[in-house]
């Protein structure tokens, strides 16, 4: 039998999402719409402790895609920051020096570790900032991010190298280690039915401080305002400075989320 569309094929590498996966990521705007109206459900969750959060947004997003992320976290008792730089436009070692002056400006400022969220390519960045600064930074939260695997099974690969002017070959030292365990604490939130990002891309190696958490049906576009993945973001940062649990999968939204063991199968 041969492999399904984003199976592996018999070279071992990745296939990126199929195209019906990919022309259904206008489900996103219904992701976004369920979360407005499911709010008073969300706003149930684990307050913060008011330290600093960082956002980072997805390849070709800017701020404004992290809108409603800042916002949520910010209702629930957070230091919630935007990265002010523009449109992602990729190059993650042109914008390495950056994203370290930014993080070390919100570290300075609130005298706390920060926490990060990114979307996307904005968690490719995240996992390389805990690397270099994790003096710096108190937790790692993931949503359809490619940095592990084969990276370059995604159907934006091309368009990144051709804005970015990377080859996703290169920092190939630098992509193993993004792939390797963190210092910090770190949850990868995705999906199998994400339509631009194959989700074995997404997969971290589960131990007592990292773990994945996959959402049944999200989109990869609608990932960062999913109601199920907003829940799990606000669960996972409540979590003391130091310390780590595994996500309990109870709750409002259980229904969304696949059991832990399936994290792991492919």
């Amino acid at each position: 039998m041969s492999p399904g569309p984003d199976e592996p094929q018999a070279s071992g590498r990745l296939r990126p999402p199929s195209l019906g996966l990919l022309l259904a990521e206008a489900r996103g705007l219904f992701e976004f719409n369920a979360s407005l109206m499911l709010s008073p459900l969300l706003m149930r969750a684990p307050r913060g402790d008011g330290h600093p959060v960082l956002a980072l947004p997805g390849f070709l997003a800017s701020d404004l895609s992290m809108v409603p992320m800042r916002r949520y976290l910010s209702e629930l008792g957070y230091e919630a920051h935007a990265w002010r730089m523009g449109r992602n436009l990729g190059g993650l070692g042109r914008m390495r020096e950056a994203l370290r002056t930014r993080l070390a400006e919100i570290h300075a400022t609130s005298g706390r570790k920060v926490s990060l969220v990114g979307w996307s390519l904005g968690g490719v960045y995240a996992r390389d900032l805990a690397l270099q600064a994790p003096e710096m930074v108190r937790y790692v939260v993931t949503l359809g991010s490619p940095f592990a695997n084969d990276v370059r099974a995604t159907n934006a690969t091309r368009l990144y190298e051709a804005l970015s002017g990377d080859r996703v070959e290169d920092f190939a030292e630098l992509r193993e280690a993004i792939a390797g365990d963190l210092p910090v604490p770190a949850t990868s939130i995705y999906s199998r039915a994400d339509g631009v990002v194959n989700w074995r891309t997404c997969l971290l190696r589960p131990s007592d401080r990292a773990e994945n958490i996959e959402v049944h049906l999200a989109s990869h576009i609608g990932l960062g305002v999913n109601p199920a993945a907003l829940w799990a973001v606000a669960d996972r940062l409540a979590q003391p400075e130091g310390e780590f649990w595994p996500f309990d999968r109870a709750g409002p939204f259980a229904i969304a989320y696949a059991p832990p063991e399936r994290a792991v199968s492919a």
